[in-house]
């Protein structure tokens, strides 16, 4: 078999291992071959507030359930009552309520941004008894849910027999309230709802929009951290609605009840700058495998018992990682290869981007089929890629690897600068999926434009405009979502930072480790 030939073979086996996270990881979750929604990881909130039941069939008669008061945050109690029911009947007190989504379009050679879906579903609250006189009245927890308007149900034998409403509304905190320039500051806004337009918010920092909030996976509750910029004294954080910038006329829309809150935040002095630092999103098992998985159209074909196993699956670029074989042909030579793509979105037309190998390197296996040596992951794209093992011209093993995203060097060009000077920022490790191939960047908690790393095989020097008074000034930089080539409709949430990365971005349900980026300058006279 010829190079070319044995190249192709081995890139179009390459499949799964390229986006998501392949079957050979044996993540749970079923493939697909159409776009759709990802199931969301178990992230924290992620738990919906009772059991899905069957929503039943109203009643000829449906009664009506009062409920006191009529609205409420989620966790305070309120109290649900109904008459006119039948007497002694056990009912199920059900709650309207729904499942959302991010829809992607995972493929072999990458991962397109749709969207998200949203789901109606009906979850039991609790069973309540009527008494003599077919009356029930019960206390409880407003639900932990997505905020606004949801409806309660009293069903017996899969009827609604009675039928009422509560308002989950909004609430938000911020801490802690004061601290030095670069502190962390916690930024947590509930009662974010289901539906599009109450499904997102945006934070703005001393009216400087800094990105967008979202809550689809966490049930409502959006969980961010900014640090505190600016000079000494005091500055204001907002948490507005709607779709990723503030409705400024929201009490006049149909959801008027999100109109957001404000606060203030007391930064007390500037101690200089902090060190670059990355903030990883929290922990979340892949919930999803690509449509194409290694299954007998992969390694399988090749009648091959070999199998290879990393070290660590993760890494930024030139790391060193142990690589273990079993099951190769003894004492016969293996060629380590690292697959990977070349391309670009810029004016897309027809084929874009293609697959490609990277040499590792050429071992010899033991005299019982075994292998035991390093490879280093290249300096190029971040992202899911995969390791092959081939012998005699023949793909006979491989495994992902994700590379993750970091600083080159210091991160910045210069650390000390006037006013009005230029200064660059370089990143390594950005990808080609419409998830990772782009950063967000923010300027003193504003958003000041983006940086692409695909064409640029990984690597994104941004340039940037130093600007301020005198003192420390952050740079925070963000996941984005991107959604100017190809372009989809109905992708909101795109091209801005998403402050809610941690947990409540789509990569995570395949596998992307997209963390906050975190450096800073001193600007002098």
């Amino acid at each position: 078999m010829s190079h070319e030939t044995r190249l192709a073979h081995s890139l179009t086996i390459l499949a799964a291992a390229l986006v998501g996270v392949a079957a050979l990881l044996a993540l749970p979750g079923t493939a697909r071959s159409t776009p759709g929604p990802v199931p969301a990881p178990a992230v924290p909130g992620n738990v919906l507030p009772g059991p899905v039941v069957d929503a039943g069939t109203p009643a000829a008669d449906q009664k009506i359930l009062q409920t006191t008061p009529d609205t409420a945050v989620p966790g305070t109690t309120v109290t649900v009552s109904g008459s006119g029911l039948p007497a002694g009947k056990t009912l199920s007190l059900d709650w309207s309520t729904a499942n959302v989504n991010w829809m992607l379009d995972a493929r072999p050679d990458s991962v397109d941004y749709l969207g998200r879906t949203t789901v109606p579903i009906t979850v039991q609250l609790r069973t309540v008894q009527t008494d003599a006189n077919g009356a029930f009245s019960v206390k409880l927890p407003a639900p932990r849910d997505f905020g606004g308007i949801h409806s309660l149900f009293a069903v017996a034998d899969g009827v609604q027999l009675a039928k009422g409403g509560l308002l989950l509304a909004r609430s938000a905190s911020i801490y802690p309230k004061s601290g030095p320039v670069g502190t962390k500051i916690t930024v947590i806004y509930q009662g974010l709802g289901s539906s599009l337009y109450e499904g997102g918010a945006s934070l703005l920092y001393d009216n400087h929009y800094a990105g967008a909030l979202t809550a689809n996976w966490t049930r409502g509750v959006a969980r961010v951290q900014i640090r505190a910029a600016g000079p000494p004294g005091k500055h204001t954080i907002e948490v507005a609605d709607a779709i990723s910038f503030k409705y400024l006329n929201i009490q006049q829309s149909p959801i008027p009840w999100g109109t957001g809150f404000k606060f203030t935040f007391d930064v007390t002095r500037d101690n200089g700058r902090p060190a670059p630092q990355i903030d990883w999103p929290d922990s979340a098992t892949p919930t999803f495998s690509s449509a194409t998985t290694l299954d007998a159209t992969a390694a399988g074909a090749t009648s091959s018992t070999a199998a290879v196993t990393l070290g660590q699956t993760s890494g930024p670029i030139k790391t060193t990682v142990p690589l273990s074989a079993t099951g190769l042909t003894p004492n016969a030579s293996v060629d380590l290869e690292w697959a990977t793509v070349v391309g670009n979105r810029v004016n897309c037309t027809g084929t874009c981007w293609s697959f490609v190998t990277v040499p590792l390197g050429n071992v010899k296996a033991a005299a019982d089929g075994t292998l035991k040596t390093t490879i280093q992951v290249p300096d190029g794209l971040g992202g899911w890629h995969a390791v092959q093992l081939s012998q005699g011209g023949q793909l006979v093993a491989q495994t992902p690897f994700y590379v993750k995203r970091s600083f080159a060097g210091r991160g910045v060009s210069r650390l000390v600068l006037k006013a009005g000077q230029r200064f660059t920022i370089h990143l390594k490790g950005l990808g080609w999926t419409q998830l990772d191939n782009t950063i967000a960047v923010d300027y003193d908690n504003s958003y000041v434009g983006y940086g692409c790393g695909f064409n640029s095989n990984g690597d994104v020097v941004m340039n940037m405009v130093a600007t301020g008074t005198p003192g420390t000034h952050l740079i925070d930089m963000y996941p984005l979502l991107y959604t100017q080539q190809p372009s989809y409709a109905n992708t909101p949430y795109g091209m801005v930072p998403i402050l809610t990365y941690a947990r409540d971005d789509p990569g995570l349900a395949l596998g992307y480790q997209l963390p906050a980026m975190r450096l800073a300058i001193t600007v002098v006279k």
